[in-house]
């Protein structure tokens, strides 16, 4: 039943990606280059609602905390993050946006994920000299949250309620999303989605 609802739920995802236009590299060119602000202002939103549910949700306990998961804080995932946002601007796909293109049928897609796996590969295959670097060790704590969230197994960096400060910082991605123009300096032509 987890693997069917994975699929159900993956699916109706990539359609919403798709019909918002985050499949097209030139919806995605013209975000990062600030002139359409169309699927910029949509994923502020999602993230916002998505922080505010889900933080509001672990206070009303409507949300088990004991299913939030914290990745570790350490120097590579800062670089990675850096490789992953040049290539997502060179390229016009993330790796969920890319798999949702080629599932669409775009075939620039499939040598985007084509490359993606290529890189995964070469990862895995030198990950002991990565490890060996020094760039995989834990800093700033390891796996530690802004605030503290009562019941999870994870320290806060501050005192402050983690669950006040999600559904804050979600309701400031909101207010964002809201007030941002849809165009900046008619730069932002909208094209149809291919």
């Amino acid at each position: 039943m987890n693997i069917l609802l994975a699929i159900v739920i993956g699916a109706a995802f990539g359609a919403v990606l798709d019909r918002i236009g985050a499949t097209n590299p030139t919806w995605i060119g013209r975000m990062l280059a600030l002139t359409n602000l169309h699927l910029m202002k949509t994923i502020l939103l999602a993230i916002g609602v998505g922080s505010v549910l889900m933080f509001g949700g672990q206070m009303l306990g409507l949300v088990d905390v004991g299913h939030m998961s914290v990745k570790a804080a350490y120097l590579g995932v800062f670089i990675g993050g850096l490789m992953l946002g040049a290539g997502w601007a060179l390229a016009g796909y993330c790796p969920g946006t890319g798999v949702c293109a080629a599932a669409s049928g775009r075939k620039d897609a499939l040598f985007f994920l084509a490359g993606g796996l290529l890189g995964a590969a070469a990862y895995m295959v030198t990950y002991p000299a990565w490890k060996a670097s020094g760039l995989l060790d834990s800093v700033a704590g390891g796996k530690v949250t802004l605030g503290t969230v009562p019941g999870s197994k994870f320290d806060g960096l501050t005192a402050m309620s983690g669950d006040v400060l999600g559904i804050v910082l979600g309701a400031a991605f909101i207010v964002v999303a809201l007030v941002l123009p849809e165009r900046i300096g008619g730069g932002g032509v909208a094209v149809p989605a291919e």
